[in-house]
Order: C-alpha cells, then sequence, then structure tokens
C-alpha cells in the first residue's frame, strides 16, 4: 500500500484496511498535537485513491473494515467520499463497516442532509477529537472551534446516524484547571449522546505549542493522583446512557473498560482503591504514549 509519512489510526481500527485519503490534518494547529507536523495538509488526487484501493484488492482480496486515513476525511468534497464509500463496498464483498477521523470544523461544513447520505452509503463510524468541552480551552489550545461548534459538529454526526466515538484529553487544562475542564466536558457529552466516550491522558511532546509552555513554566502538568481525580469527576457527572466508556489507552493511569451506567460504580471503587494506596496504577515507566 502507499502511504505519504506516518499513519495514525484508532487503537479498534487494528484490523482495518488504512486507506489514506487525505494527508495530514486540515487544523494542525493544536498546541498539544504532534500528529502532523511533518505534513502540509492536502486531498491526495482520486485517481491515485482508487488506484490504491485496486491494490488493496489485489493484495488483501477481501476485508471486513475501512479506515479512512490521515486526520479529516470529512473535508473532502461530499460526491468524491460518495464515490471512495460506493467502490470500497463494490470491492470487498465482506465489508461491513468504514470510519474515519471526522475535523469539527470540517463536519460543520457539510450539510445534515449530507452526512446522512455519507452514512447511507456506508460511512459507519466518526471519531471526534472533542479535548474538552471547555470553550476557553478549545481556543486557547487553538482547536479551530469554539465550544457550541464542538457540539454542534457532533450532534450532526449523531443525529446522521453515524456511530459517534468522541475522545477527551485528561490534564489539558494543567494543574489547577481540572474542574472546570473535567464539568464542562461532561456537560458536552451529555448534550451530545455520544455512543463511545474515550478519556486518554495528555503527553507532552518536544516540538509542540504546549511543550514549549511547559519548559517555559507557563503550563503545569497534572499529577497521576489529580488524573484520576479528573477521571472519577468525570465518571461521576457523566448522565449519557448507555455509553460505551474507555480511560484504557496506554497513556492512563489506570486502565477501565466497559458500559455506563452498568459499570460506574466498579470503576468508581477501581479508583478510589488507586487514590488510596496506589493499588492497580501503572508505574510511570510502563506508560506508553
Amino acid at each position: 500500500m502507499r502511504y505519504e509519512g506516518d499513519i495514525y489510526r484508532p487503537p479498534g481500527e487494528w484490523k482495518s484496511y488504512l486507506l489514506q485519503t487525505t494527508v495530514g490534518c486540515s487544523n494542525n494547529t493544536c498546541t498539544f498535537c504532534n500528529m502532523y507536523r511533518d505534513k502540509k495538509f492536502h486531498i491526495r488526487p482520486m485517481a491515485d485513491i482508487l488506484e490504491d484501493i485496486r491494490m488493496a484488492k489485489a493484495y488483501y482480496g477481501d476485508v471486513q473494515r475501512v479506515f479512512l486515513c490521515d486526520g479529516d476525511a470529512i473535508i473532502m468534497r461530499t460526491d468524491d467520499l460518495l464515490t471512495i464509500l460506493d467502490t470500497l463496498y463494490a470491492t470487498f464483498p465482506s465489508l461491513e463497516k468504514v470510519t474515519t477521523y471526522a475535523g469539527p470544523r470540517s463536519t460543520l461544513t457539510k450539510t445534515p442532509e449530507e452526512l446522512r447520505l455519507l452514512r447511507e452509503h456506508g460511512l459507519a463510524r466518526a471519531y471526534l477529537g472533542v479535548e474538552t468541552g471547555s470553550d476557553a480551552l478549545l481556543r486557547k489550545v487553538k482547536k479551530g472551534v469554539d465550544a457550541r461548534q464542538m457540539l454542534e459538529a457532533g450532534v450532526r454526526l449523531r443525529e446522521a446516524g453515524m456511530d459517534l466515538w468522541v475522545m477527551v484529553l485528561l490534564g489539558l487544562g494543567g494543574s489547577g484547571g481540572s474542574e472546570g475542564h473535567i464539568l464542562d466536558t461532561a456537560a458536552m457529552m451529555n448534550e451530545m449522546k455520544p455512543r463511545h466516550l474515550s478519556a486518554l491522558t495528555l503527553t507532552l511532546y518536544p516540538g509542540t505549542e504546549l511543550y514549549d509552555d511547559f519548559q517555559a513554566g507557563k503550563f503545569q502538568p497534572i499529577t497521576p493522583v489529580e488524573s484520576l481525580r479528573e477521571v472519577r469527576l468525570l465518571l461521576e457527572k457523566l448522565e449519557v446512557a448507555p455509553l460505551h466508556f474507555t480511560c484504557d489507552h496506554a497513556s492512563n493511569y489506570v486502565p477501565l473498560k466497559g458500559s455506563l451506567p452498568e459499570d460506574r460504580e466498579r470503576f468508581l471503587r477501581q479508583l478510589d482503591r488507586a487514590l488510596e494506596s496506589g493499588a492497580g496504577m501503572r508505574p510511570e515507566w510502563s506508560r506508553g504514549f
């Protein structure tokens, strides 16, 4: 398969055929992210994309899942996305679902009718990096949208019938900024009503603006204990039901995975044990990014 630069995908897409439709991220200004810094965003030519599908057919024979890379396939023209979706389902008889990252600003350029049409043609799941529900924090980390726009993007994807999977970042508000960040995030999730919610822990990467702020003493990361308290507060305030909740990324200190509200009390007990005695906490050296 042909790819430009490093390729990223959600953990749950490890079995998917990765089809690169766009290169990089259409926003690429987030102060905490280094994923696409080495790429200039552009949409790949349709002829190349369709040729890649033919190459994948020759190589794999058949696939059940496809993930559209890089960071924002939603930005493509709707007609082109429909052509890609129709070609994928015609090429792979066993194809069950096509998924993608969705940029919030790009999502808002689509009408509700366009998003529903994409769903009808097989775009089954959209991963939305919300990061926080705090309006001030979204602006500060240069996410490209405010809280109202982020909420609208998520609601549009859900109402189009897509399986909405949201990611948020523990620790994004820094030490002292936990409560506002988490309360605003829980409130947004309760309105957005995603089917899945993953909470990851902020990691500072050299070369990012937030890392430079840390080096300059302008940003103080949360401690492991503060991270656990953020997760606990989030779980207490979430009212979305049913909700598949994961906090089991390699960056997290205590792995949690289950459903709300069924597993809420079990999660809280697990967090309380970790807060009281450190039981079940990953040591810093074993955390991955």
